[in-house]
């Protein structure tokens, strides 16, 4: 089983009780970050009501954190949930991709892009 938990302490960039955050190290764009579980949990709908909870609060600071070193026009937050879905890493996992004006010709449907031709509407 791949996870996440043998993760160099010196790319951890925040840590809670129940998440730490790294830079994405395949990123699509300039600060994109991961909000990790410390503990093993297959996906989002494995985490408790109070890791759940503390998920919005490490997505603040995610944001906070990313705006220090960059100015994004906007962010897309996204979890793969299941291998049909893109999940490679069966270890709960939240990307904060930030987005900046002109990074894509036409970012309307933003994730509805995942399914190809789904986006356009």
């Amino acid at each position: 089983m791949e996870n996440f938990l043998n993760i160099s302490k010196d790319r951890i960039l925040f840590e809670d009780d129940f998440f730490f955050l790294i830079k994405d190290i395949y990123p699509v764009s300039p600060g994109h970050t991961l909000i990790i579980s410390k503990e093993w949990k297959r996906d989002y709908f494995e985490l408790s009501e109070l890791e759940r909870k503390h998920l919005d609060q490490a997505i603040f600071k995610a944001k906070e954190l990313i705006e220090i070193d960059y100015q994004p026009n906007g962010y897309n937050i996204g979890m793969n949930c299941g291998e049909d879905a893109g999940q490679t890493v069966f270890h709960f996992h939240c990307h904060v991709i930030p987005r900046y004006k002109g990074d894509m010709e036409n970012p309307r449907g933003g994730v509805r892009h995942v399914i190809e031709g789904k986006g356009n509407y």
